[in-house]
């Protein structure tokens, strides 16, 4: 049920959500082809939709109403890359973000330089990520900040850390505690899934984690292409009931183990130095894109977050 909050506006329970966006499909698929790009559609929209707060499908392939923007500089952070329009988020995902921002200041960090979120309203995108579709995703810098007074013309330019050598298969000099520290931090965070680190960061952390503070190291996982940042997964938050949860999920920890096992030693044997192919084995279909996707291949509802105002 619905009820009055604090201030007499009327609070919307995760079902009355629901029901708004579904009453509302009919007219946003009309206003959307099915046919056309998804990612031209919701790349062309530079504000959020006057909706309430929600994620709609899954991280790769859905949208999300009622966005918020990450302030351009704050209190321990700055968003960068300013000119993708990419720093729009649920709100749970914003509040973690200035979370985190106050945790890197307590283990000696400035703050945080933050990359991208998501659009304004989810969805794919023009360039780049496969995810950060429901804006539930964040990137966040390996750089520690030298300071947080950047320019709007310094963030396009300035790059990030790599923080692993050239062969992928060890940390280099550029790692420190206080990186650890850090993603010790957000691991912990009830409100995060997992987080995505190269694999030479995981074994490192693995090796230097203290043996009885391990339970944590669960929500590490190891993934191409995140040697310069690390990508913050939020959980579906509460009011999405259309939110679609990774499956298997990790942020309950209920596997147990701390993933520091012959799955994590693949990326530095297989991944990395591969088997031949099996000549007899069919060729694996292939994978589509989401630059490629159509508005008819995301959940029905994000016509609708596409079209409202």
């Amino acid at each position: 049920m619905g009820g009055d909050d604090a201030t007499g506006q009327r609070r919307l329970s995760p079902g009355m959500v629901l029901g708004l966006m579904l009453g509302a499909v009919a007219g946003g698929v009309q206003g959307a082809s099915a046919g056309e790009l998804a990612n031209q559609l919701f790349g062309a929209h530079r504000a959020p939709s006057a909706q309430p707060p929600a994620v709609v499908g899954a991280y790769a392939r859905g949208c999300a109403a009622g966005l918020v923007e990450l302030a351009e500089t704050g209190p321990g952070w700055q968003a960068m890359r300013l000119g993708r329009n990419r720093n729009w988020g649920h709100p749970q995902t914003i509040a973690f973000i200035k979370d985190l921002a106050g945790a890197a200041q307590s283990i000696g960090w400035r703050g945080i330089y933050v990359g991208d979120i998501s659009q304004p309203r989810g969805g794919p995108m023009t360039s780049g990520h496969t995810s950060h579709q429901t804006g539930l995703d964040v990137d966040i810098w390996m750089l520690p900040p030298a300071r947080l007074n950047l320019s709007r013309a310094e963030r396009e330019s300035i790059s990030s850390i790599s923080v692993r050598t050239a062969d992928q298969r060890s940390v280099n000099a550029n790692w420190t505690a206080q990186h650890h520290a850090l993603l010790r931090a957000a691991a912990l965070d009830v409100r995060v899934d997992r987080i995505f680190v190269a694999a030479a960061v995981k074994i490192e952390m693995c090796r230097t984690a203290a043996r009885a503070d391990r339970a944590w190291l669960q929500k590490i996982r190891p993934f191409s292409g995140h040697n310069t940042h690390f990508h913050v997964r939020m959980r579906c938050p509460a009011d999405s009931p259309l939110c679609e949860t990774q499956t298997p999920t990790v942020a309950d920890l209920s596997n147990g183990g701390d993933g520091c096992d012959e799955t994590l030693m693949w990326w530095v044997t297989d991944y990395l130095d591969p088997p031949p192919p099996d000549p007899d084995a069919p060729a694996p279909p292939p994978r589509r894109h989401p630059r490629s996707f159509t508005m008819a291949d995301l959940p029905a509802q994000c016509g609708a977050v596409l079209t409202a105002r």
